[in-house]
């Protein structure tokens, strides 16, 4: 396997895709669900929408570092996807209905031009390795899926 391979997670989820979209929406309640995030802040006025910008603040073990991301796809109900500018990945939210009324929540990382140079001293350097890592933000994934899950179906 290599770092830049796409990671995915799924759920099905027994709430409709209108409560998962307000829950993954509310990015003040991401840091709860996801083992490595610790905040959204948004750059810009207007909130959600596509070229929001936002800080995010990582954390893993000691290691403490922001990434700085822009809404690429807001698609209200279905898919949300935002580009880590410092890594070269697209984290993508997809939601799709199922016939019971419930949600399956698909959550995917691929990395469409590979990872970037700095990415990948920085995950060497501090992290490592860019494999293991990655390793460890699919597991953080399937954890941040299974959490959002639980909250809506609570």
């Amino acid at each position: 396997m290599t770092a830049d391979r796409e990671l995915t997670a799924t759920a099905t989820v027994d709430a409709s895709p209108e409560r998962v979209w307000q829950l993954l929406t509310d990015f003040s309640q991401m840091p709860d669900w996801s083992p490595e995030l610790v905040r959204m802040i948004p750059i810009l006025r207007g909130g959600l929408r596509v070229g929001q910008q936002y800080v995010g603040i990582n954390k893993r073990k000691a290691m403490v570092w922001p990434t700085r991301s822009v809404v690429a796809v807001l698609e209200p109900g279905r898919t949300l996807a935002w580009d880590t500018k410092s890594s070269g990945a697209r984290w993508i939210w997809e939601l799709e209905p199922t016939a019971g009324g419930g949600t399956t929540v698909t959550h995917r990382r691929p990395v469409p031009q590979g990872l970037s140079a700095v990415s990948g001293v920085f995950a060497k350097t501090f992290l490592g390795g860019a494999e293991g890592h990655c390793d460890e933000l699919e597991a953080g994934m399937a954890t941040t899926v299974q959490r959002l899950k639980a909250a809506a179906e609570a």
